[in-house]
Formats: C-alpha cells, sequence, structure tokens
C-alpha cells in the first residue's frame, strides 16, 4: 500500500522520513524534495497580503500518494519535443557549438509558436544541479547572445538551488515584430457571483476591486448586465505581454490603465484572450456556445471560496470543459473575506471533486514562483490543476496568476495547419456604415489573407456563396493576413457586383472556406456518444441540442447501432439528423449535446453528406 502524507506526519518515525531547515520548512529525506505547510514552525502568509492560513489538511491533502507528490515538485524528464529545453551549463561555447545551439532554439521556438522555457543548470533528467555564480553569468551570457541571433529577449524567470549551485528558468521569447504574437484563449467559467468578471477586470486593468464589483464594470457589455450584476453575454478581454515578460495593458502613469486593445496587441508577444462566460443556468446555452465556439486553450475556473464547497453550475462548467478536453486552473476567489475553517471545506471539497474517478486530475495549490514554474511544465497534459488563492480586493496571489498565465504555454499545434487550406467558423456577424458585413470567428486551418476569394456557408438550402475578403483585423488590429490560432473579424463582399452580401446572410454556424475544400453541407452524421446525465432512457426520435464549435441546432437521433435504449454512463455510435437546416461538419470535431436535464459528450465519426432529410415516423422521443 503507498505511503500518504498523512502516514508520515503521524509515524512515531517522521524524523527518518523529513528533516526540518532552519526556515520552518521541511525536506523529504527518501526524496530530496521540500514539503511545505508540514512542519509546526513553518512561515505563514503575512496578514497583510490578505491570505488566511490554512490548516495542514487543507495546504496539503492527505489523500496524496508521496511518489506523486514528489513527482510533482521535480523536473521531469527533458522532452525531444515541445519549448522546454534543459541545459547542464552554456560556458564559453565554440562559434560551431554556438550555431548549433542557436538553431537548437530556433526549433524550440517553433514548437512554442514564438517563446521557450530554458532551464540552466539542470541535467536531461531532470535532477537540478545548479552552478557556481560565475559559471551561471557566463551561461545566461551565452543564452542572451543565442536569442538576440534569432530576434529574441532572453529574461531570467526564477533562480532555485540545486545540488551543486543555483539553477535559472529563463524565458526565450521573439519580438512582436519578428512573429507577430501567440495568441491563447482562455474561457472564463464558474457559478454564478463567483467573481469571474471582476477577477478579468482587475488582471486586465490592473487595479484592485473595492469590493463592490468595480473592477467587473469595465467587463460587462449590456446595461442589465451592470444593474443585476451577473453575465449573460460572451465578452472578450485581452492581456499583452512583451518580449521580456511584462505586462503591456498597464500604461505607465495611467491611474486606470485604459490603453486600447488594439494598441495592446500591437505592442505585444503574446496575447490571452479571455472569454467571459455566463455562470448563471439560466445561459447555459450561451456558455456552452463559449466553451465549443470559441474552441478555448485553457479554462479558467472561478470558485467562491465562501460557498464552504462547490456548488451550483461548478461542477457543470467543469465537466463540459473535462468532456472537451480542456486543460482546467481554479482561482479560488474573495479569500479576503472568508473564514479559515470555510476556506478549509471549500477547498477540501475542491480537491475532492477533482481527484474523483470519472475526473482523475492532480489539484496543486500555488504557493510560490517555483510551483507557478512546475506547473507549467505539466498544464498542457491536462493532468495537473493549478488551484490559486486569490483575492480581487487585497491582491493576494494576483501575481502569481500573472506570472502563470505570462508563462502558460501553447496548447494546441497549430502551426501544423498553417499550410492546410483555411476556415474559418464564424461565432458573430455585424454591419460597420462604410465597411459593409463583417464576420467574427476562430480560424481553425490555413491562412487568410486579404484580398483572398473564399466560400461562405451554407445557407439554409445548403449552399456556398463565393465572397472576398475585402481586410482582416485581428483584436481590432489591420493585418495582411491571419493564420491558424488567432480570433480575427473578416469584412466580406461578394465575388458578383449583382449580388449583394447582406448581414442577413450570415448566421451564427457558418463557415468561411477556401475553394479548394470543396464543402458541402450535411444534414445527416455520425457520432460516438457517450451520455453524462439522463433521468430515463433515449431511443430512436430523441431529440437534443447539438454544440459543435459554432454550429448549435436541434438533431434527431436517427439509429443507434446494436443497442435500444440509451442510459447514463452508454456508450454507442449514434446517427443524428439536423431538424432545420444543413450544417457544415468536419471529422473529428467534438460535440455537446443537451436538452432539459440530459447532457452528453460524443466525437463526429463520419459525415453522411449524401443522406437526403425525411420526416420522422414517430414522435416519441424517450420513456
Amino acid at each position: 500500500m503507498a505511503t500518504t502524507v498523512q502516514d508520515i506526519m503521524t509515524s512515531p518515525n517522521f524524523e527518518e522520513h523529513f528533516s526540518e531547515k532552519a526556515n520552518g520548512t521541511a525536506e523529504c529525506v527518501k526524496y530530496k524534495v521540500p514539503v511545505k505547510g508540514l512542519v509546526k514552525g513553518a512561515p505563514q502568509p503575512d496578514a497583510s497580503s490578505g491570505m488566511k492560513p490554512l490548516s495542514h489538511e487543507a495546504d496539503v491533502p492527505t489523500n496524496i500518494d508521496l511518489d506523486d507528490f514528489s513527482n510533482m515538485l521535480s523536473l521531469p524528464p527533458e522532452d525531444d519535443t515541445g519549448c522546454h529545453e534543459y541545459k547542464r551549463k552554456l560556458v564559453s561555447p565554440t562559434p560551431e557549438r554556438f550555431q548549433e545551439l542557436v538553431s537548437q532554439m530556433k526549433y524550440r521556438l517553433v514548437e512554442g509558436q514564438g517563446e521557450a522555457l530554458y532551464e540552466i543548470g539542470v541535467e536531461d533528467d531532470g535532477e537540478v544541479r545548479g552552478l557556481s555564480p560565475e559559471d551561471l553569468q557566463k551561461s545566461l551570457t551565452t543564452l542572451s547572445n543565442m536569442a538576440k541571433e534569432l530576434k529574441a529577449v532572453a529574461t531570467t524567470i526564477t533562480e532555485r538551488r540545486g545540488t551543486l549551485g543555483t539553477a535559472a528558468t529563463v524565458l526565450i521569447r521573439q519580438l512582436p515584430y519578428d512573429a507577430g504574437h501567440l495568441e491563447i484563449r482562455i474561457a472564463t467559467v464558474g457559478n454564478v457571483d463567483s467573481g469571474k468578471s471582476t477577477l478579468l477586470g482587475v488582471l486586465t486593468k490592473g487595479v484592485l476591486d473595492n469590493g463592490r464589483g468595480a473592477a467587473r464594470l469595465n467587463v460587462f457589455r449590456h446595461k442589465h448586465e451592470v444593474d443585476s450584476g451577473r453575465t449573460s453575454s460572451i465578452s472578450q478581454q485581452v492581456l499583452g505581454f512583451s518580449s521580456s515578460g511584462e505586462i503591456v495593458n498597464y500604461a505607465p502613469g495611467n491611474e486606470f490603465h485604459n490603453r486600447s486593445m488594439g494598441d495592446i496587441v500591437a505592442d505585444s508577444s503574446k496575447v490571452l484572450a479571455f472569454f467571459d462566460l455566463a455562470g448563471h443556468e439560466r445561459y447555459l446555452k450561451t456558455t456552452l456556445f463559449g466553451l465549443t465556439g470559441h474552441v478555448p486553450d485553457y479554462t479558467m475556473l472561478a470558485v467562491d471560496s465562501n460557498r464552504g464547497g462547490v456548488i451550483g453550475m461548478t461542477r457543470e462548467h467543469l465537466g463540459i470543459a473535462l468532456a472537451l478536453k480542456v486543460p482546467v486552473f481554479v482561482v479560488v476567489t474573495k479569500i479576503d473575506i472568508c473564514s479559515e475553517h470555510v476556506l478549509e471545506q471549500t477547498t477540501t471539497a475542491l480537491f475532492k471533486l477533482l481527484k474523483r474517478p470519472g475526473v482523475k486530475k492532480l489539484p496543486f495549490v500555488i504557493r510560490t514562483p517555483e510551483d507557478v514554474m512546475t506547473c507549467v511544465h505539466s498544464i498542457s497534459s491536462g493532468s495537473i490543476v493549478p488551484i490559486f488563492l486569490a483575492s480581487c480586493v487585497s491582491g493576494a496571489s494576483m501575481d502569481l496568476v500573472r506570472l502563470f498565465l505570462n508563462h502558460v504555454p501553447a496548447r494546441k499545434e497549430w502551426a501544423m495547419s498553417y499550410q492546410d487550406p483555411a476556415r474559418l467558423h464564424i461565432d458573430d456577424s455585424f454591419t460597420v456604415q462604410g465597411v459593409g458585413t463583417v464576420v467574427t470567428g476562430t480560424l481553425l486551418a490555413g491562412t487568410l489573407s486579404a484580398g483572398g476569394q473564399m466560400l461562405l456557408g451554407p445557407d439554409n438550402l445548403g449552399q456556398f456563396k463565393e465572397v472576398q475578403v475585402k481586410s482582416v483585423r485581428n483584436k481590432r488590429v489591420v493585418v495582411k493576413s491571419s493564420h491558424a490560432g488567432q480570433t480575427v473579424a473578416v469584412a466580406l463582399k461578394s465575388k458578383h457586383p449583382r449580388d449583394t452580401l447582406k448581414r442577413r446572410d450570415v448566421r451564427k454556424g457558418m463557415v468561411l472556406v477556401d475553394r479548394s475544400l470543396n464543402p458541402a453541407a450535411t444534414f445527416f452524421f455520425e457520432a460516438e456518444v457517450l451520455i453524462l446525465v439522463h433521468p430515463t432512457t433515449m431511443r430512436v426520435g430523441y431529440t437534443p441540442v447539438i454544440h459543435s464549435v459554432t454550429v448549435r441546432q436541434a438533431a434527431r437521433i436517427e439509429n443507434i447501432e446494436e443497442q435500444d435504449v440509451l442510459r447514463t454512463g452508454d456508450r454507442a455510435k449514434v446517427t443524428f439528423q439536423f431538424l432545420y437546416r444543413p450544417e457544415f461538419l468536419t471529422v473529428g470535431s467534438h460535440l455537446v449535446f443537451r436538452e432539459g436535464r440530459t447532457k452528453g459528450i460524443g466525437t463526429i465519426t463520419n459525415i453522411l453528406s449524401e443522406l437526403r432529410p425525411r420526416k420522422p415516423t414517430r414522435s416519441s422521443q424517450d420513456v
């Protein structure tokens, strides 16, 4: 049976497992890793920071296996792919070796889409050896010279002690005018009144909240949202980082930091696009559309510390994010007004939820910058869930949240699809006076350029219309072209002068695709589905609402392979038929379907565009 932290703490031979250090922390003798919060004299958070001290059970869960706990705090072995590179030392390399190192850095930057992390003083197996101060300085100088060769900037992020000296983590990031900018999309979800909008207002504006929700006024889009204090639509906010890791949003000398989105993007090497989603159950369909249509790279889950547990739509939103295989990190809010025992109840409930058999995630409370860098290495895999205990009023842990966002890696390999035919999924449309019809969406493949010829559709008859791209904007900045992985706004006009393109001709769920794709709309498709929740059974004729990317339409079950009915927990291959109009779908896309309390997930496996729609032969949907 595995040894747990609690077993060691309560054992009579405690000193055999841990040795206490002068700063009040402890080190595991067997695994040689520091363990914080296990020693009675360990330092507690400063009261001025707004942090409430946690008990040991809340700080380090007692049901974490010690082997997993050790691996979590140590660096994993170096991977030949990806944007992380380990170097023992870089002291005075020869010219030939220097060019080899530059080529290697170029590869790491390509893998990280413009940024990379270098661990200096670390062996390839992840062992932190460290260097003497002189060798470390020479290595950092060499690394800086390597970055200059690639028009990038090297910035030292953190330092840690090794067995032989000091090791350093260095961020390498290309300049914005050389590589454009790296865009990472983050969906913000959580139960109603959990502080999502306030959290985004504090992050993007750089000012603390007054305790009455003043920061969220910068995020709301509608007057009724301001009046009720609750989000009902999808609003987008951006947080930009320079090549040296500084936040571009915060203008020097400007108390309120009211920089325009265009100025922020123009000066940034890395842009985080946040989508503030609704937390109330009434707006679940809007939240689902945001999670599927905007294709987020990560999900930021806000949890109210004052609730004493994980309640309401928090579980629903977490389940949907996990179903879509989107990595999650958690921000526990309002700890400045939360008592110690209630905060402990909330974190304990959160740990239990994340470690349930259907979730199987490793929760990790972030306390220090070293903890942040440990999570950065593992967050993309989705196996670890970083947890920040923060306050938007006192500012507790907000610097750690910003540090994490600065270094969170690009999750999708968008560069592999740059050469594919362009495919833009439309999530909104509007008319601009003097410009005409404008559509917005996420470019999931290829490169979109001004002046290009594209196909827009499908319409209600399943037809595609030839259009021309007049201009392309990325976060309100005019660009010549945009590539896969970016959210863009595109001004369109019909290719034929006599055929005017109006806003009424465009709807959510349509796509803008390259002519070479020869797109076809379909009423029928097959999908591998999993029923998450259903109170009774599903049969042929059952009609849920399908969400896949920006498509949102009711579809009827036409066939269930090798089964007569579906119940909670069942998996099956199902054939669906859209009820109202054909849609453009792609094989491999995730889908979520819902109807009342029923929820399910799936993956599209086949497009049956050759089948024609027919009226249902029965009206019963379930029994």
